[in-house]
């Protein structure tokens, strides 16, 4: 019996002690948000519609407000922001549930372009350039669509919209988003799924550095943040046609940007988008995937100039 009971002790052990590895492996790799500094950014958070949101915002001249993904943050405009700030007044947000804005528990996707707006009001900008990637796309593009007087110009990156139902999402976030996803508030894999993600929407997967999984993780682990998400993602089963219905009614001149490797939402939805846009164009990168200001920001920062002075004279 006691025999028995030693090797249920051991057993216990080694199960704690596991699970305590576990937890120390899923903590980022790198501290996370060194690189705000590095840039001369500082975040700011205004509250917005009874929300927190944090934004960067440097530069002057046309506004042009930067509007990332699902699962995303400011961060994904590292890169971009530099090239543009010598000209442009540029603004970037966490929308609400991400990065390091507030995560509510009820949130639902109507809740970001209101954020979108709510921020330019408060910031003074009546109207400015959206650039939206993946679900940031969707948000920019109902923003042009319901408030054409405050939208300068659109791109959409990459852009979500005609892929709103359930079974039209990658595998990764219909997991994350569903009932069985709710493993995750306790279970040490985040780490592990960060990058896994990641190397699924860069065409080259060697992109994916320590620093990368950091931010992405980091504020992945906030508290609160998987029931925001999954109320986000339950909200759009309501009217997951919302967004397409609306394209038609863009006015803006529109660059639709797409990565050509992109595995999360195929290139064939960028015909989609510019069939849909009056006054659209369609630029395609090669040899990159779903988040083109990260793998390619270089040659993103290139074309969003062109078009930005191309628009400013139409």
């Amino acid at each position: 019996m006691r025999r028995g009971f030693g090797c249920l002790g051991a057993g216990l052990l080694a199960i704690g002690a596991l699970f305590v590895a576990g937890r120390l492996y899923d903590r980022p790799p790198l501290p996370p948000g060194r690189w705000l500094s590095a840039a001369g950014l500082t975040p700011r958070f205004e509250a917005i519609h009874g929300r927190r949101l944090r934004y960067v915002r440097a530069g002057g001249g046309p506004a042009v407000v930067l509007v990332h993904g699902f699962g995303s943050s400011i961060y994904t405009w590292k890169d971009v922001i530099p090239g543009l700030v010598s000209d442009h007044d540029v603004v970037a947000l966490d929308l609400p549930g991400f990065g390091g804005s507030d995560q509510p528990a009820d949130l639902a996707f109507p809740d970001l372009p209101r954020a979108v707006l709510g921020l330019m009001d408060r910031l003074g900008l009546s109207r400015a350039t959206l650039v939206g990637n993946s679900m940031g796309g969707a948000t920019v593009a109902l923003v042009a669509a319901v408030h054409p007087e405050r939208v300068a110009a659109l791109v959409l990156v990459d852009s979500a919209g005609f892929n709103r139902t359930p079974r039209e999402r990658p595998a990764m976030l219909r997991f994350a988003t569903s009932s069985a996803g709710s493993m995750l508030e306790w279970l040490p894999v985040r780490r592990l799924l960060v990058r896994l993600a990641l190397r699924q929407v860069f065409a080259d997967g060697s992109r994916v550095s320590d620093e990368r999984v950091s931010e992405y993780l980091a504020a992945a682990q906030r508290p609160g943040t998987l029931a925001s998400i999954r109320s986000l993602s339950e909200s759009t089963r309501s009217d997951p046609g919302v967004v397409v219905e609306a394209l038609r009614r863009i006015r803006a001149p529109t660059l639709v940007l797409w990565g050509r490797g992109d595995r999360w939402i195929p290139l064939a939805h960028a015909d989609r988008f510019v069939a849909a846009i009056p006054n659209s164009r369609k630029a395609v990168i090669d040899d990159c995937g779903h988040v083109p200001q990260e793998e390619k920001p270089d040659e993103v920062l290139r074309r969003l100039r062109d078009f930005l002075a191309t628009s400013a004279r139409e």
